[in-house]
């Protein structure tokens, strides 16, 4: 990755295996001036369901350095007591609701706040966590109703994103990244269908994702892209 020390990084969602993995990966690289770590569980804490949390958030983040590369390493599949649906008679509107406020709306508002700090010339990358499984031409399987909805809201946003995004800056890079299966909380308790050799770690995860990031060009904004760098289908 080349050298950006005049500007800034920011991962959202670094208390996560795949976020934690991305921000040690970018110290370790140490690219950039500043590396902003945000979680709702950080020092700094950030809460992507709430925009005056986002909004305070990217107060301090424009004290520093400008940021040239954004990625939004979070998302919900399940929690305690819910899972993905795998029938239409599993719907419940209200975690329909939670799992689209997170996957697609949260990510809406990180947009709405970060994208004006970011620089209004040169290479910069906005990059969220989105999945395959967001894919409409790709949906062979049925079920995981409200992930796939909030999935390709989010895939639908990144591609409405980077057109605006790119009458302010025309060299602006803003993507959707399929990291994989990653072992972490989030896939935990789905694991178990996993084909070998198909189960990342957060570490390996972050490395893949970072490449990916680092051979994209602004022919590339709009689209989502797996783990390998190759595009997956709307």
């Amino acid at each position: 990755m080349a050298v950006l020390a005049l500007s800034a990084a920011v991962v959202i969602g670094a208390s996560g295996g795949i976020g934690a993995a991305l921000h040690e990966a970018l110290v370790e690289e140490a690219a950039y001036a500043r590396i902003h770590a945000l979680s709702r569980s950080g020092a700094a804490p950030i809460d992507i369901t709430d925009e005056a949390s986002i909004a305070a958030a990217a107060a301090r983040i424009a004290t520093g350095p400008a940021p040239s590369l954004v990625i939004l390493a979070t998302g919900l599949l399940h929690d305690a007591e819910r899972g993905p649906e795998k029938s239409y008679r599993e719907f419940d509107p209200a975690w329909l609701e939670q799992v689209l406020r997170v996957n697609a709306v949260g990510p809406a508002l990180v947009a709405k706040h970060l994208l004006p700090l970011m620089p209004k010339q040169g290479r910069t990358v906005f990059a969220v966590l989105s999945a395959r499984i967001g894919s409409i031409s790709d949906n062979r399987l049925g079920g995981w109703y409200g992930y796939r909805m909030a999935k390709a809201a989010l895939n639908q946003l990144v591609r409405t994103l980077s057109i605006e995004e790119k009458r302010r800056n025309d060299r602006s890079i803003v993507v959707g990244l399929h990291p994989g299966t990653v072992d972490t909380a989030l896939s935990k308790p789905f694991q178990g269908n996993v084909r070998p050799g198909t189960l990342f770690t957060p570490d390996r995860a972050a490395s893949q994702l970072l490449d990916v990031i680092d051979g994209l060009t602004v022919t590339d904004s709009g689209k989502l892209f797996d783990f390998e760098g190759k595009e997956v289908a709307p």
